[in-house]
Parts: structure tokens; C-alpha cells; sequence
């Protein structure tokens, strides 16, 4: 039997209402895309994201065809109805067929039964829910199944469902459905799942504040999750929520002693919050927890410089350039050495700085654990490599140098402080009597 092109179910499907046009077959498309990405679905979810992606793609190709072959560009209610009740004829149909055919096999069934009682098998039995949530997003709640829908045929058959939502009617793929019992309360890793997952498309919009309000929830189902807690200091920092990012951020470091991320997080936390002892303390932690770790001694020698711990901050970034150098680093061991009075330190440290940025080399950043996001690249801080050399030669007796160093930081951009100590510079210059 012929298939038959079931309109209704396809207008349910987009989400459309009669009469439509291409235009609308379009936007409906492209909302949908964006709530059924299959980037956007929780671990495990993929496919059936995928597959429902591919079920709205046909569906609008269908319509979207039919929409160009209809007269005005537009498809109305009554070709709708009448498709719809071609539809329904067809499936009633292919119902007394699938009836009859059951039928007969029950008559066989039964024949056997008689015959031969233990071959027989177990009727299945089927359990109809009415309440269920989408997994891809539980923020939606719980809803109500108002249609169970198929479309396609054979293998390519894919089960969807209508449901009532208190954000409004949603189309959703069967396999993203948890039907709901309530004479049960959920396992913890349930609710961990879905709380988590409604955090993650709350920060994906930048929700932060709404992010953690559910990370809340999971953090409760489960207190020693590792994963909840760093979400959840993360949107608190983001959101701005500093003392409860601090609390998150202890709870984490209790749930993971050994590890350095939590200390990296307090350390940074507790530095936006002006409490510099505790982030220093933090950042001791986190170098003591991975001494291999070049970035974290460098947080530690700027927090002990603005401490005014000029030993403890030149040992900490002695230390980083040791393991890894990079141009900020390097500078900051520059004014170290300039605050302990060692001049030759400090030019050292700004020549190899000048040499660093020159060569483009940097060091790689972890983006999981390591929060150093405001070091940018090695060559945009060329200019203040150069200006930092000159400012340190000019102390010595290297006057010449001093004034290539100028030359080199103005060629590369305006800045009258470099300006300034190089017409100094050239003042300082011996003046000798021209040759006969």
C-alpha cells in the first residue's frame, strides 16, 4: 500500500500551526535545530537527537515541497484536514490488516498451546504512562504525554511524543523520555544527571545564577560529587556570587585533597575577593599539590609580590622559569629582582623575555584545570618586553643598548614614558668635534 503524506503529524512534529508557507516551514526548522542539536544532548542521548533531527528535516523538506507546489505559495487548514483523513483511513486500514494478521496467529498460537502447552511463550505486558520528563531538558519538568506518534517504516521507524510542558506543548523523542513514577522517589544519580544537565544549557546561555540555583539540587542528591561541585564554584564565580563561590570551592577541596584544580580555583577566587593571604595560601597549596606546574608557581610569585615577600615571590618565579618560562613570567621575575636591587637579574630576565616574545613561544594551558585565561599571546607582549629591557639598561652603563631598546619598543607602538627615557638617552650622549 501506497504511503500516504500525513500533514497533521508533520505540522505536530515542526510545531506549526495551518495554513503555512515556506517561509514558516523554514523558522520552524531552524528553531528546532536548535533545541535538538545533537551537540546540545546529555551523555548518551545523541542519537536519539539525531535521529529526531533527521524526522524535523524530513518532515520540512515534505512540507516546504508541497508549500512550492500549492497555489499562492500556502498551504491551508482544509488540504490539512483532508490529508489528515486520508491519513487516518490509510493507518486504520494497515491496523485491520496487522489485526487479522494477529488473529490468525493467535488462532495458531492457540492450536499449539493445545497441542504442545510448553512451547508457548509469556505474554508481554505493556504499562502505559501518562507523566514523563525529557532527559535532554529537565528544566521543563514534568509533563504530560498528550499523543505517541511513528514515523517512517521498518528500521527507519521512529517513535516521537507530544508533550504538555509548563513552558508550552514540546515534540520530543521517545528515547529522551524518563516516564515518571510517583510512588518512588528518583535514584540520587538520576537527579544528579538531570540537574547537571539543565546547569550546563543554563551556562551555555549564560545563565550563571540560574545555573547554580540547580547545581544546588544536585550538589544535595549528591554531596561528594566532584563533578557538581566544580560546576558549581564555576557559576558562582561567573555569576559573581564570590562568597558562595569560595564555600563550593572548600567543599571541592575537602571531596579532592590531592588534586591542585580546587586550589587553583580558591586561589584565584579568593584573589578577586581582595583576600590575598588566603589566595596566597591557596596558590601554596596548589604548587605543593603539582610542583611540575609552571603556571601555578608564577600565581604564586605575583601573589607573594603583592605581598611584598620579595624573596618568597623571587623564588616561586626563579622556579616557573626553571620548568616552563613564558614573557609574563619573566617579567615578573624582572621586577623582583628590581625590588631586591639585583639590576643584572632583572636585565637577564627582560633579554630573555624580549627573546621569548620574539620567537612566538608560549606556554600550552590547560583549559580544564588551569584558570590562567588573561595571558594572551607571547607577540602582544613584545612592546612591554622592550619597554621593560630599556627601563633596565638605562640603570646601567649601557646607554647605547638602552636606546636601541627604545627604538625597537616605539617602532613596535606609541609610549611616552619610552619617549621620554630615550631623549634622555640621547642627551647623556658624548659629543665629540667634527674631523677636518
Amino acid at each position: 500500500m501506497a504511503t500516504v503524506l500525513d500533514l497533521e503529524q508533520s505540522l505536530l512534529l515542526l510545531e506549526l500551526e495551518p495554513p503555512f508557507g515556506k517561509r514558516e516551514v523554514q523558522l520552524a526548522r531552524r528553531r528546532l535545530a536548535k533545541v535538538w542539536h545533537p551537540d546540545l544532548a546529555p551523555p548518551g542521548k545523541q542519537l536519539e537527537h539525531e535521529r529526531h533531527i533527521k524526522a524535523i528535516n524530513d518532515a520540512a523538506d515534505q512540507l516546504s515541497r508541497l508549500a512550492e507546489g500549492s497555489r499562492g505559495g500556502s498551504v491551508s487548514a482544509n488540504h490539512v484536514r483532508a490529508s489528515a483523513a486520508a491519513a487516518r483511513e490509510a493507518r486504520a486500514e494497515a491496523g485491520r490488516r496487522a489485526y487479522e494478521s494477529r488473529m490468525r496467529e493467535q488462532e495458531v498460537g492457540a492450536d499449539r498451546r493445545r497441542h504442545d502447552p510448553f512451547a508457548g511463550q509469556v505474554p508481554d505486558h505493556s504499562v502505559v504512562h501518562r507523566y514523563a520528563r525529557c532527559l535532554s531538558y529537565p528544566e521543563w519538568g514534568v509533563g504530560t504525554v498528550t499523543g505517541i506518534y511513528f514515523t517512517g517504516e521498518g528500521d527507519a521507524m521512529q517513535q516521537w511524543a507530544r508533550m504538555r510542558f509548563a513552558a508550552g506543548v514540546r515534540t520530543v523523542p521517545a528515547g529522551s523520555l524518563q516516564f515518571v513514577d510517583f510512588s518512588r522517589p528518583d535514584p540520587g544519580a538520576e537527579r544528579v544527571q538531570r540537574f547537571v544537565t539543565a546547569a550546563q544549557h543554563a551556562m551555555a546561555e549564560g545563565e550563571f545564577k540560574l545555573a547554580a540555583r540547580r547545581l544546588i539540587y544536585a550538589r544535595d542528591a549528591e554531596p561528594q560529587n566532584t563533578a557538581v561541585l566544580r560546576l558549581m564554584t564555576l557559576a558562582f564565580w561567573q555569576g559573581g556570587d564570590l562568597t558562595a563561590a569560595a564555600r563550593a570551592v572548600r567543599d571541592w577541596a575537602r571531596a579532592e585533597r590531592d588534586r591542585p584544580a580546587p586550589q587553583r580555583f580558591a586561589a584565584r577566587i579568593y584573589e578577586d575577593m581582595g583576600a590575598l593571604d588566603l589566595a596566597a595560601e591557596a596558590a601554596q597549596r596548589a604548587v605543593d599539590r603539582g610542583p611540575a606546574d609552571a603556571g601555578a608557581w608564577e600565581r604564586l610569585g605575583r601573589l607573594r609580590l603583592r605581598l611584598y615577600d620579595r624573596r618568597a615571590a623571587r623564588e616561586a618565579l626563579e622556579r616557573a622559569r626553571e620548568l616552563t618560562p613564558s614573557v609574563e613570567g619573566l617579567l615578573d621575575l624582572a621586577l623582583a629582582c628590581q625590588l631586591a636591587g639585583d639590576v643584572g637579574g632583572e636585565v637577564t630576565a627582560c633579554e630573555q623575555a624580549v627573546a621569548l616574545a620574539q620567537g612566538g613561544g608560549e606556554r600550552d594551558e590547560d583549559g580544564t584545570d588551569d584558570l590562567d585565561a588573561e595571558r594572551g599571546p607571547a607577540a602582544s607582549l613584545l612592546p612591554s618586553a622592550w619597554s621593560r629591557l630599556a627601563h633596565a639598561l638605562a640603570r646601567t652603563d649601557r646607554a647605547s643598548d638602552a636606546a636601541q631598546a627604545c627604538e625597537c619598543a616605539l617602532a613596535l607602538g606609541e609610549d611616552p614614558e619610552v619617549s621620554d627615557l630615550l631623549e634622555h638617552l640621547r642627551a647623556l650622549e658624548p659629543r665629540g668635534l667634527p674631523a677636518a
